[in-house]
């Protein structure tokens, strides 16, 4: 199928920069436009926008943890890594003993990365083959002889090191994709609020056919001013607001997760920054080495929803000007983290590092995820149907393509 002459990408974040550079790059006589909400890229809420992101390639599936090598190997090759953008300190990936599916996910993940790492032959540098760099640790002693600063308190019962995984400065990564998508000038950069997706019927003679999205209607955030925007095809990489633009109950849900940050010194940094990053499945509360004297405190669960009634997508009022509504979390920028999340955050330091564990929060924050509920990514074209029950029935079949899953999990 040929690549269409318009590209419409609303987002940019990781995947729209990402996105409009690969097309830019392989496509450069085609029309691209980017459109970010925030007046500036990065996007401070952005949830790619952030102090640490974990790097890493242990996965307990495998098509992940091999993708995520792969990855890996241009951080450590390429100019994305340079400057401070990916460091390899490690990771240590721990489980408790009153939860099985921790340990089990952490079983897979060490065979799936011992087994791409043998494959692989070499250590990705500093002369070390690559399988010796994935050490398992049966015992919460094995565990304390890795990483002592940080096991003593923890309720651990194992888990393993990996030396060949890191963490990447996020901002400064998004910072650099527009850089250089600045350098190639192939794509046209407008900032505004998407408001709506502008809807075609394909066949307005038959009630049921597919609406084909045609562009959007952009807001300007300055003068409240409002453009369309058309495209032969338009791509959403919107993370959490995605629900807003496209009805994807069942499939997607925004869910904020938790950040923190203390305040350390110069000695305290020192003695961190060489220590692995620490991540435990049973909790899904993680800390990365400290840099520019802030130690980052974050968990990954289910997360806080923030549930609105908004129009749902490609309906139309009726004769009484009342439209359909739906009721989905949607992101809110600008909130501290509920005390939960706090409690969440005192407690592990007092696990993993007592000697910072009534140290003040300096900051707070909520991150926005666009979480789907197989856990897996989504990347397909999406249609919508008129008929509520054919929308529905599209998407699975969809899923089928996208999973290979012979009975994919239901849309409840």
């Amino acid at each position: 199928m040929a690549l269409p002459q318009s590209i419409l990408i609303v987002g940019g974040g990781v995947f729209g920069l990402s996105t409009a550079l690969s097309l830019s790059e392989r496509h450069p006589n085609n029309k691209i436009t980017l459109i970010e909400a925030s007046p500036t890229i990065p996007n401070p809420h952005g949830s790619s926008v952030d102090s640490s992101r974990i790097i890493r390639a242990d996965y307990a599936n495998p098509a992940y943890a091999k993708l995520a090598a792969a990855g890996i190997k241009k951080w450590r090759t390429t100019e994305w890594g340079k400057d401070g953008r990916y460091t390899e300190n490690g990771l240590a990936l721990l489980y408790a003993d009153d939860n099985p599916d921790s340990e089990r996910y952490t079983r897979k993940s060490y065979e799936n990365v011992k087994r791409l790492l043998e494959e692989e032959g070499g250590g990705g540098g500093g002369g070390e083959k690559g399988a010796d760099k994935v050490v398992y640790l049966s015992t919460k002693a094995d565990v304390e002889k890795v990483v002592p600063r940080y096991a003593a308190g923890m309720n651990i019962a194992g888990g393993y090191l990996n030396r060949g995984s890191g963490w990447g400065d996020a901002e400064s990564g998004v910072r650099f994709a527009k850089q250089k998508l600045d350098e190639l000038n192939k794509v046209t950069i407008k900032h505004g609020e998407v408001e709506r997706l502008i809807f075609e019927d394909r066949d307005a003679q038959k009630t049921s056919s597919p609406l084909k999205v045609a562009g959007v209607i952009l807001k300007d955030n300055l003068t409240g001013t409002t453009t369309t925007v058309t495209a032969d095809l338009v791509i959403l990489a919107t993370g959490a607001s995605t629900p807003k633009l496209i009805d994807l109950r069942g499939m997607v849900e925004a869910t904020g997760q938790v950040l923190a940050y203390i305040k350390i010194s110069d000695e305290e940094q020192a003695q961190l920054a060489h220590m692995p990053t620490i991540l435990s499945f049973s909790t899904g509360m993680f800390i990365i080495p400290p840099r520019n004297n802030e130690l980052k405190i974050a968990r990954h669960a289910y997360g806080y929803l923030n549930p609105q009634d908004i129009p749902i997508p490609g309906t139309t009022r009726s004769s009484n000007n009342e439209q359909q509504t739906m009721n989905i979390s949607v992101p809110v920028y600008n909130v501290p983290v509920p005390a939960e999340g706090e409690d969440a955050c005192r407690r592990a330091l007092r696990e993993m590092l007592p000697a910072f564990a009534e140290r003040p929060f300096v900051r707070t924050r909520i991150c926005w995820y666009s979480d789907t509920y197989v856990f897996f990514f989504f990347f397909f074209f999406f249609f919508f149907f008129d008929a509520n029950t054919k929308r529905l029935e599209k998407l699975t079949n969809s899923m089928r393509i996208i999973y290979g899953m012979k009975d994919p999990p239901e849309i409840s």
